[in-house]
This record gives C-alpha cells, structure tokens and sequence, in this order.
C-alpha cells in the first residue's frame, strides 16, 4: 500500500517541503542559482510539483515559485517516480544516482543540473521528517 494515500495527502507533505524550501535562506538561494524548472512527476498517487528558478518569485521573501499540481511552465529537468520514491529519496534512504540507474526515478533534461543540486537539498534531509510528524504519519 503507498505511504500516501491520495494526491492532497502528498502535497500537504511532500509539497510543505518544497513549500519550505523556496523560503529557507539556505536551501532556496542555491535552488534559485540553477535558473531551471525543474518538475516532478509523481505516480501512485498522481501528483506534480514544479519548481521555478527560472523566473523571479511571485511570493514576497521566496527564492523560486512551487506550483502544486498541473501548471504550464515548460520544465528543463523533468523527474518522475512514483510517491513512494520521492518519500524514500526526502528520508535519506535513497541515492538519485541509484535510482536514476534503476529506473526507480526516470529524468529527462540536463541531468547534471539536477545532481549540482544535491548539496543544496541536504538540509531538507532533516525537515521532512519533521513535516511527517507534525501532520501525524509514521516514519
């Protein structure tokens, strides 16, 4: 049975992560260096997340836009895999390059921006299993 069971269930954990992300001074500036869209592309429940570097913040203190769900932006890394992976991979249980070699996460795009990145992420190793408590669910 997947660790989420619907997409709100994903977003309200997966997504405040990302959420928190574009505002963390740490995490969101080296986020917003990388001048990408990068999109996630969830399965199991079905889901998206987009995250947009590219373009200047709509939100006021937020280093890059996430949009929840169906969005237009034409994504220059696209990542996708199904929930239960992204869950794994934010739990620090999963390498990307491993799951890139297995299929776990299929990617299309300029996959070396996306593993520069790697470094900038390493503080949200710590913050979702945060999130998860907060909103009640098992780690």
């Amino acid at each position: 049975m997947p660790i989420f069971r619907d997409s709100n269930q994903l977003y309200k954990n997966v997504g405040e992560l990302m959420d928190r992300a574009k505002m963390d001074p740490k995490v969101g500036p080296k986020i917003a260096k990388s001048k990408i869209v990068i999109q996630f592309r969830y399965t199991e429940p079905d889901a998206m997340t987009t995250v947009n570097a590219k373009d200047k913040p709509t939100q006021e203190n937020a280093y890059v836009d996430v949009i929840q769900g169906d969005c237009d932006l034409n994504a220059d890394v696209s990542m996708s895999m199904k929930a239960d992976v992204a869950h794994q991979f934010w739990l620090g249980k999963i390498n990307l390059v491993s799951a890139l070699a297995k299929g776990e996460i299929k990617a299309t795009g300029p996959i070396p921006k996306i593993l520069k990145l790697l470094p900038a992420v390493k503080p949200l190793y710590d913050e979702y299993p945060k999130i998860l408590r907060e909103n009640g669910m098992e780690i």
